[in-house]
């Protein structure tokens, strides 16, 4: 799952880049001119966390997300048009995109347009990428009508494409378009800008977020509502104080400040619901492993997430539910219980499922 962190110059993009990773990589992409940078955030599960106490295993592995903090561009500067161009071809290989918006307030960080107004600032990176599709649209069209020879299969694109670039051009988005599976096999091909999923992290300062009031708050909601974007708000600086404190520390610390959930508890979360994933488990002596699959994942499938030879050789899938192991402390309570399972090969995981796959090959 790769995950693009996009914004305007000076928004805390960055700094949720170092909170999410660990990594603080600021200087690479100081004012917008440097290239992508790509890190890789653990995805905090505290049913990993409970089955590693269990198991005791000799490693813990959880879920990974890949993030790419993308450089971002002004909506002021002279150079606008290539900033703006270099941020549209970084963002094209990512699944999912988090639009990083400043609310905070700095004096010493100074927004490069008049004002902080988070639903301007949206509406502005989004206008970019309405604009990318546009182009890219116009032409992939004059390539198919300046060919020799315009198939049907040709005609039937230029069909979609002129109907994807009405909807653009009405303020919708591709994400949003209700299309066929054969359509969305040819959209995906041309990784339009607006198709992808897209998340908006408000960055608050402490004052804003203890009072849950920033500028233009109503506006941007309804405005995210609208193109169906969920929103999150976090105080950025104060979570990447928190995620360095001792460990004893950061639970007290976070209850002091109304924190229920980690900022990158809160956006792992948000980001496997947005694009439609869950995880399943498995456990023993050696490892207790976290795996990403898609929703609807039947089990022979999965077990190829963890080789193609267990897909390949399968025979069944054992399976206990996370919440039963939980509550009753241990896999052979769990099986006293009858709530040990066996499954066969299209059987659908579900979310928190411990699996241990039979196969022969």
């Amino acid at each position: 799952m790769k995950i693009g962190l996009i914004g305007l110059n000076r928004t805390g993009k960055t700094t949720l880049f170092s909170l999410l990773t660990g990594k603080d990589d600021s200087a690479n992409l100081s004012g917008g001119k440097g290239s992508a940078n790509i890190g890789t955030c653990t995805v905090p599960d505290e049913r990993i966390d409970f089955l590693s106490d269990l198991c005791k295993p000799k490693k813990t592995t959880y879920a990974k997300i890949e993030l790419t903090d993308i450089a971002g561009f002004s909506i002021s500067d002279d150079d606008r048009n290539s900033g703006a161009s270099k941020f549209l071809n970084d963002v094209r290989p990512c699944d999912a995109l988090v639009h990083v918006l400043r609310a905070f307030e700095s004096d010493s960080v100074i927004h490069d347009a008049i004002g902080i107004d988070p639903a301007r600032d949206f509406e502005a990176v989004e206008t970019e990428m309405v604009f990318a599709d546009l182009e890219m649209i116009e032409k992939r069209i004059g390539r198919i009508k300046a060919g020799k020879k315009v198939t049907k299969e040709h005609e039937a694109e230029i069909g979609l494409l002129e109907k994807c670039f009405e909807h653009l051009e009405s303020g919708g988005s591709v994400l949003d378009m209700d299309l066929t599976d054969h359509e969305k096999t040819i959209t995906r091909g041309f990784s339009f800008l607006t198709e992808k999923p897209r998340l908006a992290v408000i960055n608050l300062d402490e004052t804003q977020w203890n009072q849950k009031s920033w500028p233009n708050k109503d506006l941007l909601y309804k405005k995210c509502f609208d193109a169906n974007i969920p929103v999150i708000e976090l105080c950025v600086d104060m979570e990447l104080e928190i995620s360095r404190l001792p460990s004893e520390d950061k639970q007290l610390f976070m209850e002091d400040m109304g924190i229920t959930q980690s900022g990158v508890a809160s956006l792992a979360k948000a980001a496997y619901s947005l694009l439609g994933l869950i995880s399943f488990m498995t456990i023993g002596d050696d490892e207790v492993r976290a795996w990403t699959i898609d929703n609807g994942t039947i089990a022979k499938t999965a077990a190829g997430k963890i080789h193609t030879d267990i897909e390949r050789g399968f025979i069944r899938a054992e399976v206990t539910k996370y919440d039963d192991l939980f509550e009753l402390g241990s896999v052979n309570a769990v099986k006293e219980k009858g709530l040990f399972r066996l499954e066969g090969k299209e059987y659908q995981v579900a979310d928190g499922d411990i699996i241990n796959f039979r196969f022969n090959v």
